[in-house]
Formats: C-alpha cells, sequence, structure tokens
C-alpha cells in the first residue's frame, strides 16, 4: 500500500480592508455600556460592562424567558389563563409602568406578555410570575437560575418586574448575554419586542392602548427591540437591537442622564458599530465548504464542512488582512465516514492565529475493491498518478 503525506494547503478567502484608523475616541455618555455584533460575538464597545447596576424594566427579558422556555417545553400555552390577584393588581396604580389588569381578572398568558414586553407592566409581570411559580419569589428564583444557567455571571433577579429591589441588580455584559439568548433561541416570540402598541380590553372601562417604550423602534434603523428601564437610583437604561442588511447588533446602557440622552446615545453606539466594522461570513453550518482529494475511494474527492456557523467582525478602518485556511494530510485514505474530522480550517488574522475549527467529512466515501486499488497503486508506482 502507498501512503501519501503531502500537506494540502487552500487559501480560500483572502479580504483587504481600506485604511483608516477606527476612531479611537468614541465614548457614550452613560455610565456603562456594551455593544455586541450578534453573528460573530464580538464586542465592539464597552464601558465599565461589569459595573453592578439596577436593571429596572430590563428586568423583564428574563420575566419573558421563562415564559418562552415553558411554551417552548408544551408545559405552558399562550392560552392559558391566570388570575390576577391583589397584589398584582395593586401595581395596577398611578407611578408605575401598568396594563391595567383588575383583581380577579382571568388573563390569557400571550396577553400578559404582551402587556410586559409592549407596555412595561408591573401588574401583569406579577401575574404571569404567580401565575407560573405560585410566588412572585419562587419565580425570582427561577429567574436567578436561568441567569447562571446561560452565563449570568453577576446577577441576582429578586422580582419579577425590575422595580426598586437592592438585591436585584445586573450588568450590561449580563444584560447582553441574556437579550442575545433570547434572540437566537427563541426567534419567533422575540417578534413581540418589535410591536409598536398594545391594545388591553380591560374590564369595567374602556380599552386601553399604549405604545412600546423603545425609542429606537420608532427610528429609521432597522430596530426590533429590547427593553427601556428606569429607577431614580440608576436613571435611564436601554437594552436595544437592530437588524440591518442581514447583521444584528445589541447594544445595552444604563445610566443615561435623560430618556433624550438614552436614546440619542444608544443610536450613535449602535451606528458606531455598523458604520465602523464588517462581518465577515466564513461559514455555515452543514454547508459545503471545500473539498478534500480522496485515496483509494469511489470518489476522487470527498466535500467538507464545519458544524458550526462561523463570522468574524473585523474593523473598517485598518488595512488587515484576513485568512481562511483549510490544512489536511492527504489525500485521505477512504474508507470515509461523515463527520469523520478530515484536517482544520484555519483563521489568520493580521499575520497572526486566530483560532481553528474541525474540519468534516460532508458524506460517506466507500473504499474501492482490492484489484482497483492494487490498479492504482501500480498506476503510480509507473506514472506518479493517484
Amino acid at each position: 500500500m502507498i501512503k501519501f503525506n503531502k500537506i494540502h494547503v487552500l487559501i480560500l478567502i483572502c479580504f483587504l480592508l481600506l485604511s483608516n484608523n477606527v476612531k479611537a475616541e468614541f465614548d457614550v455618555k452613560a455610565r456603562t455600556a456594551i455593544l455586541q455584533d450578534f453573528s460573530s460575538g464580538k464586542i465592539l464597545y464597552e464601558k465599565n460592562p461589569d459595573q453592578s447596576i439596577y436593571p429596572a424594566s430590563m428586568t423583564k427579558i428574563m420575566t419573558s424567558i421563562i415564559a418562552f422556555d415553558l411554551l417552548s417545553k408544551g408545559d405552558l400555552s399562550l392560552d392559558d389563563k391566570f388570575i390576577v390577584s391583589e397584589k398584582a393588581w395593586r401595581l395596577s396604580t398611578a407611578g408605575y409602568s401598568s396594563m391595567f389588569i383588575m383583581v380577579g381578572d382571568e388573563v390569557r398568558v400571550e396577553s400578559l406578555l404582551k402587556g410586559i414586553i409592549i407596555a412595561s407592566g408591573n401588574d401583569a409581570c406579577v401575574a404571569l410570575a404567580e401565575g407560573i411559580a405560585g410566588t412572585e419569589e419562587e419565580f425570582a428564583i427561577m429567574m436567578t437560575a436561568k441567569a447562571k444557567e446561560i452565563g449570568m455571571t453577576n446577577t441576582n433577579f429578586s422580582n419579577s418586574s425590575g422595580i426598586n429591589d437592592p438585591d436585584n441588580n445586573s450588568t450590561v455584559r449580563d444584560i447582553m448575554i441574556m437579550s442575545n439568548y433570547l434572540i437566537k433561541t427563541y426567534p419567533n416570540y422575540y417578534k413581540y419586542f418589535k410591536e409598536k402598541n398594545f391594545t388591553w380590553d380591560r374590564t369595567g372601562g374602556d380599552p386601553i392602548t399604549q405604545g412600546n417604550r423603545n425609542p429606537v423602534l420608532y427610528k429609521n434603523l432597522g430596530a426590533d427591540g429590547i427593553k427601556t428601564g428606569y429607577l431614580a437610583v440608576e436613571r435611564y437604561s436601554l437594552a436595544s437591537s437592530i437588524m440591518k442588511n442581514n447583521r444584528r447588533l445589541i447594544a445595552v446602557g444604563s445610566g443615561f442622564e435623560t430618556k433624550k440622552a438614552r436614546s440619542n446615545e444608544s443610536i450613535r453606539l449602535l451606528t458606531y458599530g455598523m458604520t465602523n466594522f464588517s462581518l465577515v461570513e466564513i461559514a455555515k453550518t452543514n454547508i459545503p465548504i471545500a473539498k478534500a482529494e480522496v485515496w483509494n475511494g469511489k470518489k476522487i474527492f470527498v466535500d467538507t464542512f464545519i458544524n458550526e456557523d462561523i463570522y468574524k467582525t473585523i474593523p473598517k478602518g485598518r488595512k488587515k488582512l484576513l485568512k481562511v485556511i483549510i490544512k489536511y494530510n492527504g489525500p485521505v485514505e477512504a474508507p470515509i465516514k461523515k463527520n469523520q474530522i478530515i484536517g482544520k480550517l484555519i483563521i489568520m488574522y493580521d499575520g497572526e492565529f486566530n483560532r481553528d475549527y474541525d474540519l468534516l467529512a460532508f458524506h460517506d466515501v466507500k473504499r474501492i475493491n482490492m484489484f482497483s486499488r492494487l490498479l492504482k497503486s501500480i498506476n503510480y508506482l509507473i506514472w506518479g498518478d493517484v
């Protein structure tokens, strides 16, 4: 048997970006902020991202996630109804963001979710929490456990709404992680966050229509979420996301001094990410990316793929070189099984190693019979042709 050990190296992609330095002086007028490119996970900007904050109504993102988890498992239905307690009703008063539910009302889960997400109703939060867990305190334990599960290492939830409580705390980095999880895991339910108004046909009065409090939804940015927050001690906060040209950014800021600053500075942050960085798609899950040569197989090539999406975010303003390299020892000897590791996909950036990924066989390749293998070996000995 003749074996081949030559190294095959294929340079697949080479992106040369135009020069000019990215503006290093960029700053957001907030106490703490972070910006992430959703697909690549790259952090594009951060300012005190691990400083403790009171997340205020951004807490309601996790309240919604707990419900979405149960909906996805079939343990809860959008048509299920929960009875409104006096505790929930007491938050339907002046001074609180409310859905305006009444004691004894039986309210559908979907209506409560819209009341939470769109109208930011604290009363709806308590009604949903009690309906799911029995008490709001038990629901808060579920929220904190979920936070730890998804990597929110500096967060504790003590209630479902985010109203004043010194033990309800987080960071903008953790809120970003939570927002990323929401969008990635529940795209079908995430659509609620872009709805601009919600009408509640309340008991004992005319229907109430309330607008979404998220200011970036009303700008021409491609915004589709996520959640505002306000507490006197924390000032204004916002978790926001935009989707433009098939690219998503997530921004979280807290400690904006005014409503206007919250809107304007969040827009500045999102715009900074869109205009100063480019997103490069390198590979998509289960899509063939290259061919590798095969020895003694019924096919002379095997398609290869990566089992995850790979994106890289690169500054637009600097002259950099991105290389994606396929490297394998070959030809690869048959038989080859689907998902067998063939080699490596290596990413180089600016001449330095960035990361590598396993390169997998996209399909089986069977071995040729012994007679054919013998002929092939003789052919190679004579002609040097595999």
